[in-house]
């Protein structure tokens, strides 16, 4: 499997085998029970006659199906063609498990991609088998199962988390597609869970292998003091969320189970927080597809021998991702985390027990101040906050890929190695090389593959669409592992 599948057989053939693989890819809906289940539901395989494949729970939802009690689709990871696809629909999902729908409303998330509020709900229904408002119910659906069965939350707190308008309408929600009450739904969990209010303690579900050590390793080498804290086996990190500050911690326990904790704010911004910890470490990613796909080449069957399940770390916050990738241009990694960590100090935020990294218009007002280093590159940094601040550039989850990377190459002083960068970890675009890495270059020449750039890109367009886990196998090669943030001249960064 190297794309998620959309073929009827292929489809009843993974159901059949009970294939974890195709968890949260799709749903399957038994017209004879009324119910839809995740393809590796334990029940009996319904017939083929009574099957219907959705792509996503809404859609079942709309069709006036619900979820199944024994497999709970809900819980499953997410989809990773949400990141395979760049089209609106793709975008839009993105958008909405952010939480775009319930700060902004349809109208928002609509504006955000360029479409009328109307042909954005045709486009979906057509593409989804639901709309927009049906996706995000969805999605506060699934968000309200995984607080009532992984905290102990009230909930009432549940229901404002989730991002229900009210108690009721919560309620209402979960007995349609769960066919159980909030109450009942949790005393079917497994294990209590303890946490304080607006805290959440819970586990993430993933598809295996996971290499968690490497996310750990990658996040560890790039902390930026008093924002980030990382060992061998968590990642810790305050950051700015619609309703305040909050903060998450990532563990991997002996079982190799990831566990979250999170204190928000506001509880609306706790099922955003775990949107973006997923795209942190690539939790929606199918593992199994990538290393099968790039295996098929002897040149890359060792290196994900080495390192299976090899994931793409995504951001924190884009418009923070810039910013680091700007300054981490020409530098070593060290000395990029110590440039942002001056910066940080002198301009960022502090809260109770850490610190928040400075805001766009901190960094456009007082940039210049503060950082060090060719004026060329300062002046670059601080005139594309100042863009961020007032809105004459946007980055965001949900861009368009070509249309984000040629706004940000208009820009002076970003060229292509930062605009791929920002693209594969904004956008969790798993296709992007970046060529013009000199660390990458040193992996692929380890492993037998071009060292020069045009050869290289040719060679790598047989791995399509796995790029961006080519590029994370080839730095992981390199025989001095990655210290440079950026390799390319400088006189084409800063033109």
């Amino acid at each position: 499997m190297s794309l998620p599948v959309t073929d009827f057989d292929e489809r009843y053939r993974a159901i059949s085998a009970r294939d974890t693989r195709f968890d949260g890819q799709f749903v399957t809906a038994v017209r004879s029970t009324g119910i839809y289940c995740r393809p590796s539901c334990p029940a009996r395989t319904p017939r083929a006659e009574n099957v219907t494949f959705y792509p996503t729970s809404a859609a079942a939802h709309e069709a006036g199906f619900r979820a199944c009690k024994r497999c709970l689709p809900e819980a499953a990871p997410g989809s990773p063609a949400w990141d395979l696809r760049g089209d609106v629909a793709a975008r839009a999902m993105r958008l909405i498990a952010s939480g775009v729908v319930e700060r902004e409303g349809v109208s928002g998330l609509a504006s955000r991609l360029g479409y009328s509020t109307r042909h954005l709900t045709r486009l979906l229904s057509t593409e989804l088998g639901a709309g927009p408002l049906a996706l995000a119910r969805a999605h506060r659906a699934h968000t309200a199962r995984m607080l009532l069965v992984g905290t102990d939350l009230p909930i009432s707190d549940v229901a404002f988390s989730a991002g229900f308008a009210s108690i009721r309408q919560c309620n209402d929600t979960i007995r349609e597609v769960f066919g159980l009450t909030p109450g009942a739904l949790r005393a079917r969990r497994r294990s209590s869970a303890s946490a304080a209010p607006g805290a959440i303690d819970l586990v993430l579900p993933y598809r295996g292998p996971l290499d968690a050590a490497g996310v750990f390793d990658w996040m560890r080498a790039r902390a930026v003091t008093g924002v980030e804290e990382a060992t061998e086996t968590s990642f810790a990190r305050h950051l700015r969320m619609p309703g305040g500050p909050a903060w998450f911690e990532v563990s991997q326990d002996a079982a190799e189970r990831l566990h979250l904790r999170a204190r928000v704010t506001q509880l609306g911004d706790l099922a955003p927080l775990v949107s973006t910890v997923r795209r942190i470490f690539d939790l929606d990613a199918d593992p199994l597809a990538v290393d099968e796909a790039l295996s098929r080449h002897p040149e890359l069957a060792p290196l994900v021998a080495r390192t299976p399940g090899i994931r793409v770390p995504g951001s924190a916050d884009p418009h923070e991702m810039l910013i680091r990738a700007m300054i981490g241009q020409q530098i070593t990694v060290a000395a990029a985390r110590t440039a942002l960590t001056a910066l940080t100090e002198a301009l960022g935020e502090r809260t109770d027990d850490g610190l928040l990294f400075p805001t766009m218009t901190a960094i456009a007002e007082r940039g210049a101040e503060v950082l060090r280093g060719p004026a060329a590159r300062i002046r670059a940094v601080v005139g594309a906050a100042a863009a961020l601040a007032d809105g004459s550039l946007t980055l965001t989850v949900g861009d368009d890929g070509g249309a984000q990377r040629a706004a940000l190459i208009a820009m002076p002083g970003i060229g292509p190695w930062t605009a791929d960068y920002v693209r594969m970890r904004v956008l969790g675009d798993p296709d992007v090389l970046l060529p013009g890495d000199v660390a990458l270059r040193a992996g692929a020449a380890a492993s037998g593959l071009p060292a020069d750039p045009a050869p290289l890109v040719r060679w790598a367009e047989r791995t399509s669409p796995w790029r961006s886990y080519l590029s994370a196998h080839l730095w992981r090669a390199a025989p001095v592992r990655p210290t440079r943030a950026a390799r390319t001249p400088i006189r084409k960064e800063q033109s």
